[in-house]
Formats: C-alpha cells, structure tokens, sequence
C-alpha cells in the first residue's frame, strides 16, 4: 500500500502531482494527514482536484506560536505510537512518502519506521550544510536522510549529497513543484487581484527570521527602504500576520504608502501575482524554485540557502546586506532570465517505483 503523509499547505503543492497522477491512473493511495496548517488546505484540495484525507491525526486550527507547535508535534507523535493500525491499516507491505523538511515529514518518517514501513523522502538530498539556516529545516533534512530507504532528489546535486548514506537513491532530475507550477499557468484564474501598475512581491515566512523579533524588524526596515522607491505587495502567511500583530508591526506596515498587505491566496492566484511582478522579495525555498522556473528576479532574504536554483542567474542571496538590498531592486531587471522549460517529469518518476506498492494491501 502507499501512504502519503504530509501536514503543510507546502507539502500538499509539491505532492500534489504525485497524487493527481496516482488517481489518474485509478493506483490506490492512503492520504494522511498531520494537520500542521489548516487555512487553505480545504481550498487546495479543491483547486488540485483531490479527496479529502483518509486520515487526520489533528482537526485543530493553525498553530502560530512555538508553543502552540510544540504541543501540536506531541499529541500527534502520540496518536502516531498508540494507533498504528488506525492510521495505517492491517500490517502489510508498503511505503511512506514524506516530503521536504518540515515537522510532518519527521513524523511521517518516524511514524513509517515504527509501523514497520518503507520510508520514500520526496525533495531528498537538498543541503544548505548550515544548521542555523535554515532551523530545524536543515537538522529535519538530515534526520529523514536518515530514516527513509528510497531518496527522491530533484538532480545530480542533490544526488550526490546523499550517496554516501547507503540509501536507495532515485536522481527525479527536477522538482515535483515544476508539474505543480505547470498546471497552476494552465489553469484558469481570476485576475482581479492583480495591481495594475508594476510592483514587487514580498512573502515571508521562515520560523529562523520572524521568531527573532531583531532580525525581523531588521528585515522589516529593509523592506519599507524597498518601498520608498518601488512599490510593494506583501503577502502574508498566517504565522507572519501574528508575529507582526504581536510584536506591535502590522500597523507600522499597514500605513506605510509604498506597501500593500494581502492575505494569502490560494496557489494558482498566487502563481499569477508571482507572473505579474517586477521582482520578488522572499525567503522562501519554493518561491525560490518557482521564480527560477518563470525566469523571475529573486532576492533571497537569508544568509544561506539549500537549493542551488537560480542563484547567480535570476537569484540573488541577500545575506541581510542593505547594499545588496539596495542593488538587486535597483538592478533587479538585470536578474531576468528566460523561463526554464522543463521537460522532466519528476511526478512520473516517483510514481513509477512506488508502483509495486499500489497493490499490495488496502488499509
């Protein structure tokens, strides 16, 4: 049987292709879910055309504080340990996809190794080879390494960051969110949202830059320097939203002239905004990839980075320098780059091994 565990609006973007393919081609599929995030995940479900889950080991609303996170990841490592068989079904073969490096790909992998099943990491292989950037992205990363038995990893780099573990190692030569990104320009969407004069988007998330109240408010600054000279679409992601209420910056955003706040929207709306824009603000890995696939100037707000998409082309990684800041927008259509057609469908490559599982034991 084939489970996909996953517990983030991330990780449903990124392995949605994998289960659109599976429907398609009628292979059976357990769908757990951790219930990490709750906005949203109702509406991607919808716009990816896939079912509800089979299984959610928490109905809570989101969680937007550390404490709130902490308490999440213990009752659902403990619903892991006492019901095996609930979630997983009747002992039998089968497999655990878990993706990327969040707290729910720690738990799929460790709920997979106890329920005594094969553990398939999509997104494998990416390093940043700094534990403090990303944090706990990197130290998840290295801990799912670990515990799976089949790497998915998204070309030749990320391969090669893993051969020496003994793992089966599958090289999907691109990224499952290339297929993501594909359907979302495909699809039909609204375009009401869009500004209709240029702008810069902004989106911001990382727990390693809004949990320091310095670095946030030192990227903040950054940001509002941007916005003096070119105006700017902020999109906020609900843990971002609360940090600046709580720490007394959302109004301080809200009133500035150059910025627009948004709340999030939904992934091919977002796709849209991100088409539209002049340049993009973020910190975020997959805004990172997806920019280097639709050729779009990038400004990395970290000090390191896990993923060599575009950097030195359409990425440039800000180290949190003002001058670097200050020269990428400046400069940014120097960044513009052709889109990258990609003809490799990493979708149909995970699908393809995790075949043999399809069939073996219904839950």
């Amino acid at each position: 049987m084939i489970h996909i565990m996953l517990g983030t609006r991330a990780q449903l973007i990124k392995m949605a292709p994998i289960m659109m393919k599976l429907d398609k081609e009628n292979l059976p599929y357990n769908f757990i879910y951790t219930g990490q995030h709750r906005c949203t995940i109702d509406d991607l479900l919808r716009e990816f055309r896939l079912r509800q889950p089979d299984r959610v080991l928490y109905r809570g609303g989101d969680r937007v504080t550390v404490l709130q996170t902490v308490l999440w990841l213990v009752r659902v490592l403990v619903k892991c340990m006492v019901d095996r068989r609930g979630i997983f079904g009747r002992p039998a073969p089968g497999i655990v996809l878990v993706h990327g490096d969040t707290l729910s790909t720690i738990v799929g992998a460790v709920a997979g190794r106890m329920a005594r099943l094969r553990v398939g990491h999509v997104e494998s292989g990416l390093r940043s080879f700094n534990l403090r950037h990303p944090f706990p992205e990197e130290l998840i990363r290295i801990c799912v390494f670990r515990l799976s038995h089949a790497l998915y990893c998204p070309g030749r780099w990320a391969l090669r960051n893993v051969e020496s573990l003994g793992r089966e190692s599958i090289d999907t030569v691109a990224n499952t969110l290339a297929d993501t990104l594909a359907f979302a320009c495909r699809a039909e969407s609204m375009r009401d949202h869009i500004p209709n004069d240029p702008f810069g988007l902004v989106s911001l998330h990382r727990y390693e830059n809004i949990f320091s109240g310095r670095r946030f408010d030192r990227i903040l600054g950054q940001i509002e320097a941007v916005a003096v000279e070119y105006p700017l679409l902020f999109v906020l992601h609900p843990s971002t939203e609360s940090q600046l209420r709580r720490l007394g910056l959302y109004h301080r955003l809200d009133r500035h002239p150059g910025i627009t706040l948004r709340r999030r929207y939904g992934y091919c709306r977002f796709v849209s905004l991100l088409q539209a824009a002049r340049f993009v603000i973020t910190d975020g890995g997959s805004i990172q990839e997806e920019c280097t696939y639709l050729g779009k100037p990038c400004l990395l707000m970290r000090d390191a980075t896990e993923r060599l998409d575009g950097l030195e082309a359409n990425v440039r990684l800000s180290r949190f320098d003002p001058a670097s800041v200050e020269d990428f927008v400046r400069n940014h259509e120097s960044y513009r780059r052709r889109p990258v057609v990609q003809t490799a469908c990493a979708s149909d490559r995970i699908v393809d091994h995790v075949r043999r599982y399809a069939s073996a034991g219904a839950p």
